[in-house]
C-alpha cells in the first residue's frame, strides 16, 4: 500500500489542489504529533475536578463529549511564539541573508524577505490556511479544503477552536502558522541570491506556497497521510527544512551560476549582519520548536531545551571541522553551524531527550558542513548563501535522526529505533524525506520553468554586474 501510495502521490496531490472538493468539517482525530498536542495534555483537562465529577453522575448515554476549553496560559504562549517565529523571517533572515551578499546587492536580498512576507501573509489569509488545516473531504489525505477562504469562520466567532490545537483560539493557531507559511519559501531565496528579478521572485513565492507548501504542510501536520502513517515531524525538518531546501537546488540549477563567480571576489559584505541574523534566528527558533507543542507545558519546556543544546553543539561542530580542515573557525562557519543545529533539531525537538539532542546536533554540524562548502564545489552548482546545503540536507538529516532517537518517555505519541526499539519509524522517516523531496522538486521545477518560458526569472548581465539594488529598486546603501 505504501508503495502505490508514494508513486502516485506527486500527480494525485496536484490534481486534488486543483480541482477541490467541498469541504465537510475540520478533522476531529489529529493524533499528538507536531503541532497538534493530544486532548488529554490540555491543561484544562486535569484542572476540573467539579465538572468531572458532575460528567460521573451523570448516565453515560447523556453525557456530551468532552471538549477542552480555551486555556489563556497556552494562548498567551502561543501569541509570543508567533510574533518569535516572524522575527525569524523579519529581521533575522533578512539579515542573515543579506551580510553575506555583496554591497550592491543587499538592499534586494532584504526586499526579497520582506517582500514575500507581504505576499504569503495576504494569500494564506486567502486560501493557504484553508488547503493546508481543514478537511477536504474525500481528499483529506492529501489535500484540505476551502472552507476557511478568506477565514471566512473566524468572522463570527474569535472564540472558535481548532480541532489541531483545542486550548487556543484557531485565529492564534491560524496566525502561528501562517509564520511558519512565511519563513519556509524565504528561505528559497538564499540559493538564487544575486541574480533573480524581483517580479519572478514574487511570483514564485505566491506559486510555491500554494503548490507546494501548502500540500506538504497537510499530509505531515493537518491530517494528511504522512500524519496518520505516523511519520515524526515536530516543527518542521521537511515541512520547512528540506522543502525549502529542495526548491533552492532546483532554483539555483535553473538560474544556473552567478557571473563571475570563481574569479571574482564575491566576500560577505557585512558579516555583522550575518551575525545579527543569525542570532535573531537562534533566539525566534525557540517559538519555531517550543511553540510546535502548541501548549505551554512541558514538552515545549523539552523542545526548548533540545533546541538550545543542538545548536550550540552544531555550531561547536562546524567550527572545529572548519579549524582542521581550513586552519581558522570563521565568524560565518560559526553562525551557519548554529542555523544548520537549529534545522537539524526542528522535527526532533519534540520527541527527542538531551543527549538524542546533542548527538543530532553534533552530526548536523559536521554533515552540514561539508555539505555547504564542500559538496557543492564537487558538483559545481551555485547555492549562493548554502539554502540546500544547510537547510535541505540539515532538514533530512534531522528527519532521519528523529527516528533513531525519538522516545516514547520524552512523548507519548512516538516510539524511535534506539531507545524504545521500533525500527519501522525509520522507514517512516525515510518515506517523509523521499515523498517531500520528489514531490517538491518535480513541482518547484514546474513553476520555475513557466515562469522561466514567460516573464524570465533571471536578471540581464548588465544588471546583475550593475547590482541589483540600483537596477531592481532604484536605491543603493551608503557608506
Amino acid at each position: 500500500m505504501k508503495t502505490k501510495v508514494f508513486q502516485r502521490l506527486a500527480g494525485f496531490a496536484l490534481a486534488a489542489m486543483i480541482a477541490g472538493a467541498p469541504l465537510a468539517a475540520l478533522a476531529q482525530n489529529a493524533p499528538a504529533t507536531a503541532n497538534a498536542p493530544a486532548a488529554t495534555n490540555a491543561p484544562d483537562a486535569s484542572n476540573a475536578p467539579a465538572a468531572a465529577s458532575a460528567a460521573a453522575a451523570a448516565p453515560a448515554a447523556a453525557a456530551p463529549a468532552a471538549t477542552p476549553k480555551l486555556d489563556s496560559g497556552d494562548t498567551a504562549w502561543m501569541l509570543t511564539s508567533s510574533v518569535l517565529v516572524l522575527m525569524m523571517t523579519i529581521p533575522g533572515l533578512a539579515l542573515f541573508y543579506a551580510g553575506m551578499v555583496r554591497k550592491k546587492n543587499i538592499l534586494a536580498t532584504l526586499a526579497q524577505s520582506f517582500g514575500a512576507t507581504c505576499v504569503i501573509t495576504v494569500l494564506w489569509m486567502l486560501i493557504g490556511y484553508s488547503i493546508a488545516f481543514t478537511d477536504g473531504g474525500a481528499n483529506n489525505a492529501y489535500i484540505g479544503g476551502f472552507k476557511y477562504w478568506l477565514l471566512t469562520p473566524l468572522n463570527t466567532n474569535i472564540n472558535l477552536a481548532s480541532a489541531l490545537a483545542p486550548t487556543i483560539p484557531e485565529t492564534v493557531y491560524m496566525f502561528f502558522q501562517m509564520t511558519f507559511a512565511i519563513i519556509t519559501p524565504a528561505l528559497i531565496a538564499g540559493a538564487l541570491a544575486d541574480r533573480m528579478k524581483y517580479s519572478a521572485f514574487l511570483l514564485f513565492m505566491a506559486a510555491w506556497l500554494l503548490l507546494v507548501y501548502c500540500p506538504v504542510a497537510h499530509w505531515v501536520w493537518g491530517n494528511g497521510f504522512l500524519m496518520k502513517a505516523g511519520a515524526l515531524d515536530f516543527a518542521g525538518g521537511t515541512v520547512v527544512h528540506l522543502n525549502a531546501g529542495t526548491a533552492g537546488l532546483v532554483a539555483a540549477l535553473m538560474l544556473g551560476k552567478r557571473k563571475g563567480l570563481g574569479t571574482e571576489n564575491f566576500a560577505p559584505h557585512n558579516l555583522a549582519y550575518s551575525v545579527i541574523g543569525a542570532s535573531l534566528l537562534w533566539v525566534g527558533w525557540f517559538g519555531f520548536n517550543a511553540g510546535s507543542a502548541v501548549a505551554s507545558n512541558g514538552q515545549a519546556g523539552m523542545a526548548a531545551v533540545a533546541t538550545q543544546i543542538a545548536t550550540a553543539a552544531a555550531a561547536m561542530a562546524w567550527m572545529f571541522a572548519e579549524w582542521i580542515i581550513a586552519k581558522k573557525p570563521s565568524v560565518l562557519g560559526m553562525v551557519s553551524g548554529a542555523v544548520a543545529g537549529l534545522v537539524a533539531i526542528t522535527p526532533a525537538s519534540g520527541f527527542v531527550n538531551p543527549t538524542g539532542a546533542l548527538i543530532i546536533g553534533l552530526a548536523a554540524g559536521i554533515v552540514c558542513y561539508l555539505s555547504a562548502v564542500h559538496m557543492k564545489k564537487i558538483f559545481g552548482y551555485d547555492d549562493a548563501l548554502d539554502c540546500f546545503g544547510v537547510h535541505g540536507v540539515g532538514g533530512a538529516l534531522g528527519a532521519i535522526m528523529t527516528g533513531m532517537f525519538a522516545s516514547n518517555a520524552i512523548n507519548s505519541a512516538c516510539k524511535g529505533w534506539f531507545i524504545d526499539g521500533n525500527v519501522g519509524q525509520m522507514w517512516l522517516q525515510f518515506e517523509d524525506v523521499g515523498v517531500t523531496f520528489l514531490y517538491c522538486g518535480i513541482v518547484t521545477f514546474a513553476i520555475l520553468f513557466v515562469l522561466k518560458y514567460t516573464i524570465g526569472i533571471r536578471v540581464s548581465e548588465e544588471v546583475e554586474v550593475e547590482g541589483l539594488d540600483i537596477n531592481l529598486h532604484g536605491e543603493i546603501v551608503h557608506g
